[in-house]
């Protein structure tokens, strides 16, 4: 066994098909993602049948440009872990199907990683958080706020109850025909626009919690679009970047507001020695909202983090990792363990890591 323990992990839960190997004393020895956005893009949304297939045909290749990279054979692993859910369940069977065969060829331990622990836990390979933190949890899927008490241990704050962030940043570009995958053209658009041309709804955000709501964004600014195009008979390029940058603004204002209640209830729940706010998944590459949550952390005395751009959206290294943080508590899964197409992160739901458990602490 090496001096650090080292383990590969493998992503394959959506549109993303990737495999990294990580160590324990954080270092990133590689790194190897396909991305599929350009086979996604013409239908404006990821196409399951087509994300699985495209997992299988590229999965084998990355796990062996993985190990060539780091200049290890699989007997160097310590454990394989794999995104066994939630997410899109046909690529999630592919990743989970492809670990378990090569845990079982190498005689190494098997670990199931949920896709959401992937994203709360990678701020950690980067920076040193200790345990408990508050973690905005933001993607194209999810939109929470959770305590992170420790690996497995999560105490949700408050959830959407409609769309996620992420789901509201894609809709709103598919609807304004700025592309696929939404964030980042919005994000782009929103450079050169007035963030305050167009009145835009900020649900929930004079109601008392920490649960958001972006349904009704999406019908507002095409109901924006629709005046547009009936007042002056189209929709002009100008206009575009005003409805991105108040669409950006507003989902903003509604992460702000609902993330400074659930640091509010942080702080007196938990009285954290070493309180922190941390922001992770797709959304948190957005660089507005980074800024604006170091602000938010900066006025209420806590320390703010956020992965590197790269570790934000989907990739191995954040399941490498997560899976070493449970491999170093003594953590593995039998074979048998399914993939899962739903998978709750929070306490309020069965045990994160029920199914044969192996070693697990309270």
């Amino acid at each position: 066994m090496a001096q650090h323990p080292i383990i590969l992990g493998i992503e394959t839960s959506c549109d993303e098909t990737a495999a990294a190997i990580v160590s324990a004393d954080k270092r990133v020895l590689a790194h190897a993602l396909w991305s599929q956005v350009d086979a996604h893009a013409v239908y404006g949304g990821v196409v399951p049948e087509i994300a699985a297939r495209a997992h299988v045909d590229h999965l084998d290749h990355l796990i062996r440009q993985a190990l060539s990279q780091a200049d290890m054979q699989l007997c160097d692993m310590d454990a394989i872990a794999a995104t066994a859910g939630p997410g899109l369940i046909g690529g999630v069977m592919v990743g989970v199907v492809t670990a378990k065969a090569m845990a079982l060829g190498a005689g190494k331990p098997f670990i199931a990683v949920n896709h959401l622990e992937g994203h709360a836990l990678s701020p950690r390979l980067t920076a040193d958080i200790a345990f408990p933190y508050l973690l905005l949890l933001v993607s194209g899927g999810h939109c929470q706020l959770l305590v992170v008490k420790g690996v497995g241990r999560y105490h949700r704050l408050g959830s959407t109850i409609d769309d996620a962030a992420g789901e509201a940043f894609d809709k709103t570009a598919k609807l304004l025909g700025l592309g696929y995958p939404g964030g980042p053209a919005i994000e782009l658009a929103a450079r050169s626009g007035d963030p305050k041309r167009f009145s835009l709804p900020r649900p929930l955000t004079n109601k008392p919690g920490c649960n958001f709501s972006f349904s009704g964004l999406k019908t507002a600014v095409r109901r924006a679009a629709e005046a547009l195009e009936s007042e002056q008979g189209g929709v002009h390029d100008r206009d575009l970047c005003d409805l991105a940058a108040s669409t950006q603004a507003a989902i903003g204002d509604c992460l702000i507001n609902r993330t400074k209640h659930a640091i509010a209830q942080y702080l007196e729940d938990y009285a954290p020695k070493a309180p922190a706010l941390v922001v992770a998944g797709g959304v948190a590459a957005n660089e507005t909202l980074r800024q604006r949550l170091t602000g938010l952390a900066q006025d209420h005395g806590l320390a703010f983090y956020a992965p590197p751009l790269w570790l934000c959206t989907d990739n191995g290294a954040m399941i490498a990792w997560a899976g070493m943080e449970r491999f170093q508590i003594g953590q593995s899964d039998p074979l048998d363990s399914p993939a899962r197409p739903r998978w709750p992160l929070d306490e309020t739901a069965p045990p994160l890591y029920g199914h044969g458990q192996k070693g697990a602490k309270a």
